[in-house]
């Protein structure tokens, strides 16, 4: 037989484009439509319903960027139609190839009940089927103009990420807007050719089933009259019967489908238009359960059921009803799919608190899976934080995105920094947006890691990221797929029905040790500074609010702020979103995002004031210094407060006679040059050099930043090929008291301009670094230097409740992908004895790098913090502006001494006058590896104290907790204060006081009892 298969497929393709796909409406009618504009931000449902309309007709334009316009669309369904299936055809001026990210609307009838969602692959509204003939149609949509951002050219700067900046040009054009008779056996002759003909696509061309459907694809289309479709499609269906109808091969891959709508929170859209995004596609998706009994449909991020209670209360009571239905599966068990690189130890806890509170207050349910499809890696400290909040399951898809690495496994156990072990599947499908194409059903069964162990993997199917969902024609496509031969087999299944299916089968998976690093998306440790120091400002300062509120509670019997905490802290954790967090959203996003942390900050600063005034006495005359950090300092102990101490004295600044100045405290000696480096750091204890000789620590140095794409996103290795030593100096001075040794620097560079203070205080073995940048650059990258005097092959970095370990060398590609790594407050390098920390307040992006010196053969390893940066996209004005940055370097410090200087550099003192001689601290730990990372009452109300506490040197460590309340209980709980047997070390009540006895980073929550 001749090879007339390239034939056959063109034809296959143009008959489906030009003849079946128009006949599925072979008749149609126009829609009469009116419009109103809102004159500002979206209007409620009962004032854009009540709206006078202006005429607007097809071809028209119409909204303005981030606009919203209430169109009213009416029309008579022609008696020639009754029996028939009648839709609107409501199409904003869609562009097929960009559901979610372009113009969408919502439909409500005259009521306001609201109908579905419009987006680019959902332009239907069924009106009547079968219809009477002569019905009055009307219809109102609420249709948000919102702009293109990310275009077909990806990445170019635009001004339409903001309100401010958009302007006000129409950015659509009506298109069509009809009634139309809907061809079910059209329609269906359509899924059938492009499941077969996908599928065809993927078979080896010498495979005999790729040509069996070959010829019943030419079969099915000879018998079609292609100038009468309709009336020729029952009969090409017919030819297609036995192609669709040859079942799998038994070893065949199966896939676990659920309906999926990947929302982001905010992204190229305002956090306000993904409160619309989620009514839109939750409207969707319950109609679509309805018309579907076999689809499944599942959302993550509590805070989206939260919103659509809140502002479509219709909409909620239908996702209500499918969720008690089994159909409509909440998904997760977090606030929001947030990142989990930067989030704090506690924040990364609430994530799990509130989201699974929240499923299992509204709904009964409780969810045992982690559900973060697009987060942009995974810290090291997750598992753990996974098994304490209940759950035992991880899926993401992201790690795909790597670069470098093919990561070698889909399913595996993942082990944290603690030896938990959390079942984790990675979507071998490599997407979050499935849409049952043929070409995503072959390549998940093709690229499954595990085959001839395993043959389960699930495939999130809907439109996503913008929101959309799954469509008609996905569970479709679906429903052929079931059992049909040279496919994977495709079944509706619940994420735990999934898990559950994958872990039996599966029993002995391999292991993965460690963060999972994604090897793309760096930058998005560095990118919008203000976002990411509002976050860690904010963490900071909801400890101290839980702290000194439970203090004063139970001290002075305050009442204690449960409702103001639980919204701040919701507003914290939605902001922690991963592309809010990571500053990959337009500029409206982080713009808001900037005001919001600073409404927190005045709140929290009221509620910790109102706290330590009741707790120092009113009136009176006595200076307290209040600590929240876990470990004493300036003989004030964790967690009280005490008078101000001697300061010891001795610090001088003298200047050198080559220029520059030296700092002495009697704990360091630093050399500062004349350009304002600092050449040396002795350790006076030990004799020991920090700086690397021969170079400069505090360097600050400016890259040239302009990714392959992706620019807020990404920093690509090629960017350390150029690059700029900052050391022109503009003003140099020093100053010192006894308390304190200052010197000050002042730069500048281009159109920018740095101020830097390096301060030595006395009795302190830290040099205190704060960094003044008015930045004003572009597609630029900058980084503070420190070279140090040190040989050692790794080195920690902190994460949530510890910290992990990564490599200074590039042996493999796996180390050499990772030049752009996480630290939470500090980082330390350390020989046996003597080891240094760099602390942060709040950046999170580093790199560390080593080489051999030709002068001495010594190693010098340097670590460079990231500071700021200035992409172009999403936000044209990344960053621009004025920004203060603080660092620590601490020469000999053990990792003790990193814990401790990182909260510290966090947690500053209090001072407040009052009456009182002393605050004592509700409980002290006497070991100071134990560390106390939460004191707040426990969120039922009881009165009872929650202490959260963590390992966090390491190793295996006991330790006594004594409370200065008369204890009754303690009992171990997890993360949302349920008695929990799940702690692996131990947890005893001794006569009044807790032993504790904890493995190498283990977390434990105590739920603490008073006695009387």
């Amino acid at each position: 037989m001749h090879d007339d298969r390239t034939l056959v497929e063109s034809r296959l393709k143009r008959v489906l484009d030009e003849r079946i796909r128009p006949a599925v409406y072979p008749e149609s009618v126009p829609l009469t439509v009116g419009i109103w504009t809102a004159p500002g931000e979206p209007v409620p449902v009962a004032e854009g319903l009540a709206a006078p309309r202006s005429p607007i007709t097809v071809g028209d334009a119409w909204g303005a960027p981030w606009g919203t316009s209430w169109l009213t669309v009416t029309g008579t369904v022609p008696q020639a139609w009754a029996g028939r299936t009648v839709e609107a055809l409501i199409d904003l001026g869609f562009d097929a190839n960009m559901p979610g990210f372009q113009c969408e609307g919502l439909v409500y009838r005259p009521d306001g009940t609201p109908v579905k969602g419009l987006n680019p692959q959902n332009q239907w509204v069924r009106v009547a089927s079968p219809a009477a003939g002569g019905e009055t149609i009307v219809l109102h949509v609420e249709a948000a103009s919102n702009p293109v951002i990310l275009d077909y050219h990806p990445f170019l700067p635009t001004e339409l990420g903001d309100k401010e900046t958009a302007g006000h040009a129409p950015q659509y054009k009506l298109a069509r807007m009809d009634l139309a008779v809907f061809d079910q056996t059209v329609w269906q002759l359509v899924i059938d050719l492009e499941v077969l003909g996908e599928l065809m696509a993927e078979l080896p061309v010498e495979s005999a089933r790729r040509w069996e459907i070959l010829r019943a694809v030419e079969r099915a289309l000879d018998t079609l009259d292609l100038q009468n479709i309709n009336a020729t499609a029952t009969s090409a269906r017919s030819e297609l019967t036995a192609a669709l109808s040859a079942p799998a091969a038994p070893s065949a891959h199966r896939i676990s489908a659920i309906g999926h709508a990947h929302i982001d929170s905010a992204w190229l859209w305002p956090l306000r238009e993904t409160v619309r995004k989620v009514a839109r596609t939750t409207a969707n998706m319950t109609a679509l359960l309805e018309d579907e009994p076999e689809f499944l449909y599942a959302m993550s991020q509590a805070q989206q059921f939260a919103w659509i209670k809140e502002h479509r209360p219709e909409v909620y009571a239908r996702v209500r009803k499918a969720v008690a239905d089994g159909r409509f599966v909440p998904a997760g068990g977090m606030w929001v799919e947030s990142d989990t690189n930067m989030p704090s130890s506690e924040a990364m806890a609430r994530q799990f608190v509130y989201g699974k509170r929240f499923f299992l207050d509204e709904f009964g349910i409780e969810n045992h899976e982690a559900w973060l499809p697009d987060t942009f890696g995974f810290t090291g400290g997750l598992p753990q934080i996974i098994r304490n909040a209940g759950s035992k399951w991880l899926l993401t898809q992201k790690i795909s995105w790597s670069q470098v690495n093919k990561f070698p496994h889909h399913t595996f156990l993942w082990e944290g920094i603690d030896g938990t072990r959390i079942f984790t599947h990675f979507p071998p499908v490599d997407t979050y947006n499935c849409s049952m194409k043929g070409s995503e059903i072959a390549h998940a069964a093709r690229n499954f890691k595990d085959k001839g162990v395993a043959r389960h993997s699930l495939a999130p199917t809907g439109w996503g990221d913008g929101g959309g969902g799954t469509t008609r024609e996905m569970v479709a496509k679906a429903a052929r797929l079931k059992n049909i031969e040279g496919s994977a087999t495709v079944h509706w299944e619940r994420p735990a029905e999934f898990f559950a299916k994958a872990e039996a089968e599966y029993p002995n998976p391999p292991v993965w040790v460690g963060e999972l690093y994604l090897e793309l998306h760096r930058a998005t440790l560095t990118s919008q500074a203000k976002t990411k120091q509002g976050n860690r400002r904010s963490e900071n300062l909801l400890r101290e609010a839980e702290l000194w509120c439970a203090t004063a509670t139970l001290r002075t019997g305050a009442a204690y702020p449960y409702d103001d905490l639980d919204r701040i802290w919701k507003t914290v954790l939605l902001h922690q979103f991963h592309d809010i967090l990571p500053g990959s959203s337009i500029a409206w996003v982080h713009r808001e995002a900037e005001a919001t942390y600073a409404k927190l900050a005045d709140e929290l600063e009221s509620l910790i004031a109102q706290a330590q005034q009741a707790l120092a006495g009113n009136p009176g005359e006595r200076e307290l210094i209040f600590n929240a950090a876990p470990h004493e300092r300036s003989s004030v102990p964790a967690g009280g407060a005490a008078p101000a101490p001697t300061t010891p004295g001795g610090c001088t600044a003298t200047e050198r006679p080559e220029g520059g100045f030296t700092l002495r405290n009697g704990l360091l000696d630093i050399t500062i040059d004349s350009d304002g480096l600092v050449t040396s750091v002795v350790d006076v204890a030990s004799g020991r050099e920090t700086v690397a000789p021969g170079t400069k620590a505090n360097l600050l140095q400016l890259h040239p930043d302009f990714p392959n794409m992706w620019d807020a996103w990404d920093v690509d290795q090629f960017y350390r090929n150029t690059g700029t030593d900052l050391t022109e100096v503009d003003t140099l001075t020093a100053s010192a008291t006894p308390d304190r040794a200052t010197v000050r620097i002042e730069r500048s560079f281009n159109s920018s301009r740095v101020v830097q203070t390096l301060t030595l205080h006395a009795g302190e073995k830290r040099l205190d670094i704060d960094t003044e940048v008015d930045w004003h650059e572009t597609e630029k990258f900058l980084k503070a230097a420190f070279p140090l005097d040190l040989h050692t092959e790794r080195y920690a970095a902190e994460t949530q409740f510890g910290h992990l370990y990564r490599p200074t060398h590039t042996n493999t590609s796996w180390e050499a992908a990772k030049f752009e790594a996480c630290n939470h407050r500090f980082v330390h390098l350390d020989e046996p004895g003597w080891g240094v920390a760099l602390v942060t307040a709040s950046t999170y992006g580093h790199d560390v790098t080593r080489t051999v010196r030709d002068t001495d053969g010594g190693t010098t390893t340097t670590v460079r913090f990231s500071l700021l940066r200035a992409p172009r996209f999403p936000d044209p004005k990344t960053d621009q502006g004025s920004h203060h940055f603080h660092h620590a370097l601490v020469p000999g410090a053990t990792i003790t001494d990193a814990v401790r200087e990182g909260y510290r550099i966090g947690l500053p003192e209090r001072r407040v006058t009052g009456s009182a001689e002393t605050v004592t601290p509700l409980l002290t730990v006497d070991n100071e590896a134990l560390v106390v990372s939460a004191v707040k009452l426990a969120d039922d109300r009881s009165g009872d104290l929650i202490v959260r506490i963590y390992e966090s040197n390491g190793g295996r460590t006991r330790g006594r907790l004594t409370t200065s309340f008369p204890l009754a209980g303690a009992q171990p709980c997890d993360l949302l204060e349920r008695p929990w047997d799940g702690t692996r070390g131990d947890v005893t009540l001794v006569d009044g006081t807790v032993e504790l006895a904890l493995r190498p980073f283990e977390l434990v929550t105590l739920r603490l009892s008073q006695a009387g």
